[in-house]
């Protein structure tokens, strides 16, 4: 018997193996159809799939997808990222039925994994690989195989071999046992807090087969049957009759974003689902809507010979004046001959290359004609960070030529400075005020799923001084329900965190954060910080940074040392008992092709060490998606439900969503839950990401909108 059992597995995995080894073979000989790998639609677990199926298509690169199902009195609220052209992970929340005996419905967090590790060609299917729940409590682990394979342009078929959940029916024994005994029997599942890989647990037990078929009968239409090996365990709580294992819908796509599905499931019950997607690579303004910069003058028609026929406070109030326009501060100035040296603050444009054209313009318009080159430093915080020197006489020539961009980049010289240039004395003390209305939102609360404030801020920057500011924040709660959660901390740990709620209850005047910080640059590719204040609406204290990071090196070093104190929960100006002090080792590392990786080392708030690494994927419109994981000395049972720190943060820039520079954007951190475990301090103007965005290579990757 046992022989046989693996007769026919050696026969399973040989046939997969045969097929993956002919595909490696074949996409080399025949051209992959790119609109054969793209997936039509989302599943009801947000996976690239049918209706409850995967296939193995992926979405559109960098796409951000957001859907909701609903079936038989349960609930999936999926984000998915294409984080790479075939690998996408999702993020989802299940709402469930309530048990038996309570008056709550119970709630379930979970990440999954989708990997297409073989394109669709004329002859071969695509295939692909995925992780279902892979760091959650495992309610719906599952691990499958998938191959899909285009009919005619609008029909496709899929087949795949499901373990785990997608195992629950027709299931056989699992071909991967020929490999070892292990792989037949695959742990019961046991509940529990979640935040457990359970590694040992993938492909194992029996394995069943699943699959169906699309029909893309209009542009807008599709209609979709599958084969689902999904059994629905009583451990759902599902209120579902299912007297069947197919599955019929439809998906209507109304907009280019939006899809609306019906479907029928385990003939018994009705589901409904919207799918939104959106994608970071393109906004719906195109490359934007702000104003056109000014033309290029040429010198020989500059509005003095020489500087000596002009006064230079004359051309220096109209040079201000006209960068103070475009949203740029003229810092410093400095006349060497024939070059024109200047220090400039972008306040506005998301793309530095965007702020150097429109400074080289005005440049351009007011500097005499003697001067031929020009030299522009672009400052962070009023600290000189790059140095970038132009030929004057290149810009007339390649104003409107067809490839300019890289015709002036060979002749641009981008390096590191140090050099504040002679300071203008009308750019300091400088004040700035904004009053705008604010949203502080909360995800994924175990006993309530959305929750947020709203209000107004009055926020202001005093800058008396080149790198000393002042800045602080006044929030008026207007309305929300950040103070409705009924959760009662239960951690063993100090609650650096998880009272968050309490910080919220008081509706009168808060002050979220007031700070005194100074920049500077204490050596070559060098960068510094000091804090102090009320430094986020939890912790105020002191925070110091130095950071290491050259202009062409992919790689950054960071250090941070911090003295906190724990505020009191009205946000006022008093402070708790508890203090401690946190630092941190940190190794960034630009991985080229907008791939992002950061490492920390060190003690967090709680007063536990280990480490924190987050991988992100940073487009150079702004957008950000990037997920992080947190493990430190602290045991998954003194962290609580989730066993360690981990999320998605997502970052929006407004200028993206508006078409318009704006140099503000929209910051989300969504966490499966917030315990004390791994909890860092939120320190406002860290270095890193703003110093390297004043940098060569950030500069060159967006060099294109030098004449935008």
């Amino acid at each position: 018997m046992q022989r046989c059992r693996k007769a026919r597995a050696l026969r399973w995995i040989s046939a997969w193996l045969a097929l993956a080894a002919a595909g490696s073979t074949g996409a080399a000989l025949a051209e992959t159809l790119p609109s054969q790998t793209l997936s039509w639609g989302y599943n009801t677990y947000g996976v690239p799939g049918l209706i409850e199926m995967p296939v193995a298509q992926s979405r559109e690169d960098a796409e951000l997808g957001t859907t909701i199902s609903h079936f038989a009195g349960q609930t999936r609220i999926t984000m998915t990222f294409q984080m790479t052209p075939r690998l996408s992970g999702g993020f989802r929340y299940t709402i469930l039925e309530k048990r038996p005996g309570s008056d709550t419905r119970p709630n379930d967090r979970s990440f999954s994994l989708h990997y297409r590790f073989l394109d669709e060609g004329n002859i071969l299917p695509a295939m692909a690989i995925g992780l279902n729940d892979i760091v959650g409590t495992g309610l719906a682990s599952g691990e499958y195989i998938v191959a899909t394979k285009s009919v005619t342009p609008r029909l496709r078929a899929t087949v795949g071999l499901g373990w785990g959940r997608l195992a629950g029916v027709g299931g056989f024994s699992n071909p991967l046992s020929i490999f070892s005994d292990r792989f037949d029997i695959r742990p019961r599942w046991s509940g529990g807090s979640g935040g457990s890989f359970d590694a040992h647990n993938w492909f194992r037990g029996e394995a069943a087969f699943f699959g169906g078929i699309e029909w893309q009968a209009s542009d807008r239409l599709r209609l979709i049957a599958e084969y689902s090996s999904d059994a629905y365990p009583a451990r759902d709580y599902v209120n579902l009759d299912r007297n069947s294992q197919l599955n019929f819908g439809l998906a209507w796509q109304a907009t280019d974003r939006l899809t609306l599905s019906a479907s029928y499931l385990y003939g018994s019950e009705l589901g409904l689902q919207l799918s939104y997607a959106t994608n970071p690579k393109r906004s719906a303004f195109g490359s934007g809507r702000e104003s056109a910069p000014q033309p290029v003058q040429p010198a020989h028609s500059a509005a003095a010979a020489t500087w000596g026929e002009a006064d230079q406070s004359l051309v220096t109030r109209a040079l201000q004046t006209e960068l103070a326009r475009e949203g740029i501060t003229l810092q410093g100035l400095r006349n060497d001959g024939s070059r024109l040296r200047v220090s400039v603050r972008n306040n506005l444009y998301g793309q530095p290359a965007q702020a150097l054209g429109r400074t080289a313009r005005i440049l351009s318009r007011h500097a005499p004609a003697e001067v031929s080159e020009f030299d522009i430093t672009l400052t962070h915080n009023s600290v000189p960070v790059t140095r970038v020197t132009l030929q004057r006489s290149e810009l007339e020539e390649l104003e409107f030529h067809p490839v300019a961009p890289d015709l002036l980049r060979v002749s641009t010289v981008i390096r590191d400075t140090r050099d504040p240039l002679e300071r203008l004395p009308e750019a300091w003390p400088a004040f700035s005020y904004a009053l705008k209305p604010y949203i502080t939102p909360s995800y994924f609360d175990p006993s309530s799923p959305l929750r947020g404030d709203v209000g107004l801020a009055l926020s202001g920057r005093y800058e008396p001084l080149p790198g000393l500011i002042f800045a602080g924040r006044v929030h008026q709660k207007l309305l929300g329900t950040l103070d409705k959660s009924d959760r009662v901390s239960n951690s063993v740990l100090p609650h650096v965190r998880s009272d968050s709620t309490l910080y919220y209850k008081d509706s009168t005047l808060t002050l979220p954060e007031l700070t005194a910080s100074y920049y500077f640059r204490p050596g070559p590719d060098l960068f510094g910080r000091v804090t102090a204040g009320y430094l986020e609406i939890m912790f105020g204290g002191v925070s110091t940074e130095l950071l290491w990071k050259p202009q062409n090196s992919a790689l950054a070093l960071g250090i941070e040392l911090n003295y906190t104190r724990q505020r009191d929960f009205d946000q006022h100006f008093g402070f708790q008992d508890y203090k401690v002090a946190t630092g941190h080792l940190s190794a960034y590392y630009d991985f080229g092709n907008d791939y992002h990786a950061q490492l920390d080392l060190g003690r967090y708030l709680a007063g536990d060490t280990g480490a924190t690494l987050t991988l992100a994927r940073e487009f150079h419109n702004g957008w950000r998606v990037a997920v992080f994981a947190t493990r430190t000395d602290v045991s998954a049972a003194d962290f609580g439900e989730g066993s360690f720190d981990k999320g998605i943060q997502i970052t929006v820039p407004l200028s993206w969503l508006t078409g318009k520079p704006d140099p503000m954007n929209m910051n989300s951190t969504l966490r499966p839950i917030l315990r004390d475990g791994g909890a860092r301090l939120n320190v406002p103007g860290r270095l890193y990401q703003g110093v390297r965005k004043m940098q060569a290579s950030e500069i060159d990757s967006s060099w294109a909108r030098f004449w935008k």
